[in-house]
């Protein structure tokens, strides 16, 4: 493998040890690059003897250990301001330009079946916690000029660049995620995978958003709580917080009564929904898999007996991942056959009978909130239609939102009422192939289709045709987030005087 260790020199600093991979694309090294000056890909000119690298090929550039590279480029704060346009008008814009207009979210250009990869990436984008998380996390490619991306380890790589990411995605513009690919590719080589063709092949996205959240969990430490006490949960990452669940579970001999049932706990970062021939409803899948069958080795019968495992969720998390099962392993043809059955899902949807006894509990008093503001609703939208009717207005309240975790469980759910918040949906027929999009919620009840760098604006009725049955985008992976309440302030100061 022609591997070469090259000094840089970018204006006056000089990168002694930078690592070159002459079998991968260039846009490898100028990835390493950028993650060493900050200077983007599109922005470098490389050149070595005289000749500038290409972003496609080597060319007929030769390198050897301890030769000097040139960069040339300036990063984008460094740029000079960008002189006054003239006004255009929407009906001479692009897609990409009337996103921008209309405070749309940068789209991620598609380097070849990355789709998978900026699907994932908008869909997490939605988690406030972990925008949080990410602007705070401190780590970079490299404290120091020379040390190679690969010795720093995947989890910081990887948790840097979805940081660099997404701090260039709010400044509005659609961009390429040159850093993030390569770094995944990197660390999990099977994505990296080609086909016959010379290009990317397509990867599994539900792999994917699991193998980012993993490398997320490592680096990504646990907000402090300081209501916590000396038995409430000690979560060492911010993905456990916000997006772990934990199952209570029996596990029950049913050839013998003698067998005393086993108990334990399970953690999750995400439910699977199974896809039955009669399973209409995503909720029904949900529960169905809390109780099934297997077959182990009983000491009691000292032989393999069939058991039933009953599972019940005794945390909630704040952030709800559900992963539609809609793929399987064809043999005959050594590929991911996808279920395209249509499978309905809720805009809210309820967790609670998924709950132990225990968490229904302690899940009452804001449920019994959330009713008596409904309640409240219903009765006040009565008066207002008397008072229209009389010519009199009614002013604007002032609200305040109710925390939606336990004070002693930071992440947690404490009502379990979830809203839907981003689909990432495949369309074609086996996981390999096809093409996979997010849609997220953006503000109220608006929704975004994010097809890569295609930013476009669509209908709650839309997101409910994603639940399957036929040729058009089916929703694989649900994120779920916490309903929020939100109370008149002057209402809880009135109870009060009272």
């Amino acid at each position: 493998m022609p591997q070469y260790t090259v000094k840089v020199k970018w204006g006056k600093e000089l990168f002694p040890n930078v690592e070159v991979n002459t079998d991968e694309e260039p846009m490898l090294f100028k990835a390493q690059l950028f993650a060493l000056t900050g200077v983007q890909p599109e922005r470098q000119k490389v050149m070595l003897k005289g000749m500038t690298l290409k972003d496609e090929d080597w060319g007929n550039i030769k390198l050897k250990d301890g030769v000097t590279v040139l960069m040339m480029g300036s990063k984008e704060e460094d740029m000079p301001a960008e002189p006054i346009e003239k006004p255009i008008f929407v009906e001479d814009m692009n897609e990409a330009e009337i996103a921008t207009a209309l405070d749309l979210p940068a789209g991620l250009t598609n380097l070849g079946n990355t789709c998978y990869l900026n699907a994932t990436v908008q869909c997490l984008k939605t988690v406030p916690p972990l925008r949080e998380a990410l602007k705070n996390f401190p780590g970079g490619f490299a404290s120091v000029g020379g040390i190679s991306l690969p010795s720093l380890g995947p989890a910081q790589c990887i948790t840097a660049s979805l940081r660099n990411l997404y701090e260039a995605m709010d400044k509005g513009a659609s961009l390429r995620p040159i850093v993030l690919v390569q770094m995944m590719h990197l660390a999990f080589p099977r994505f990296a995978e080609k086909s016959e063709h010379g290009g990317f092949q397509q990867q599994d996205a539900n792999e994917c958003w699991t193998e980012l959240v993993r490398m997320l969990q490592q680096k990504l430490p646990a907000e402090a709580n300081p209501n916590a006490g000396e038995n409430a949960p000690k979560p060492s990452s911010i993905i456990e917080q916000y997006f772990g669940g934990t199952f209570d579970t029996e596990l029950k001999c049913v050839e013998t009564e003698d067998e005393e049932p086993t108990k334990g706990k399970e953690d999750f970062l995400q439910l699977s929904c199974f896809i039955s021939n009669d399973l209409k409803y995503m909720h029904s899948g949900l529960k169905n898999k809390l109780q099934e069958q297997l077959t182990k080795m009983s000491s009691t019968l000292g032989r393999d007996a069939v058991y039933t495992k009953t599972s019940k969720i005794s945390r909630l998390p704040a952030y709800l991942t559900i992963q539609f099962v809609r793929f399987f392993y064809k043999e005959n043809r050594a590929t991911n056959a996808k279920i395209l059955k249509d499978v309905k899902f809720p805009m809210e949807f309820d967790a609670y009978d998924l709950c132990t006894p225990e968490l229904q509990a302690k899940l009452l008093p804001m449920r019994e909130k959330f009713k008596a503001l409904e309640d409240k609703k219903v009765e006040e939208a009565q008066r207002m239609r008397d008072k229209k009717e009389k010519g009199q207005n009614e002013p604007e309240e002032n609200m305040k939102t109710e925390s939606f975790c336990f004070p002693e469980d930071l992440g947690s759910n404490n009502s379990g009422y979830y809203r839907l918040q981003a689909v990432l949906t495949h369309r074609g027929r086996s996981s390999n192939s096809g093409h996979y999009v997010a849609w997220v919620r953006q503000k109220g009840n608006s929704w975004i289709k994010c097809d890569d760098e295609t930013v476009s604006v669509v209908s709650n009725e839309e997101i409910l045709k994603l639940s399957g049955g036929g040729e058009w985008h089916c929703a694989y992976v649900l994120l779920y987030g916490p309903k929020i309440l939100e109370v008149p302030i002057e209402t809880e100061e009135g109870s009060k005087a009272e």
